[in-house]
């Protein structure tokens, strides 16, 4: 069992930016597919982005993409989620997550993923 722990969140402005980090307490980090999702107030947890751990593949929801990179740094055991600019519909409590093994699955399934950290929450101002 692996375990997640997000960090970075913070209140920022509209059109500003800002990085999470995921911090996964493994010693076979490379192992683990990564992703970021994502849950405002009454809503579902959706899927943000994801690396595969035979990456440097990404993938991003449309709603994200051109503005969210995510990246892993596998010496930190460390995954990364740089948001640029921020609007005020990315407001939500984001959720590293991780799933060890094969290729099987969807990137963007949220029953994909195993292992979850404890969220971090962003909020946008307009």
């Amino acid at each position: 069992q692996v375990q997640l722990v997000e960090s970075g969140g913070g209140l920022v402005q509209a059109g500003g930016s800002l990085r999470l980090s995921c911090a996964a307490s493994t010693s076979t980090f490379s192992d683990y597919h990564m992703a970021w999702f994502r849950q405002a107030p009454g809503t579902e947890r959706e899927f943000v982005a994801a690396l595969r751990r035979t990456g440097p593949i990404q993938f991003y929801a449309d709603s994200v993409k051109a503005r969210f990179t995510i990246s892993r740094d596998n010496v930190k055991s460390t995954a990364y989620l740089q948001m640029n600019s921020l609007k005020p519909e990315d407001t939500a409590v984001y959720y590293c997550a991780a799933r060890e093994g094969a290729y099987t699955g969807s990137y963007s399934s949220i029953t994909s993923y195993a292992y979850w950290g404890q969220g971090t929450q962003v909020t946008v101002s307009s």
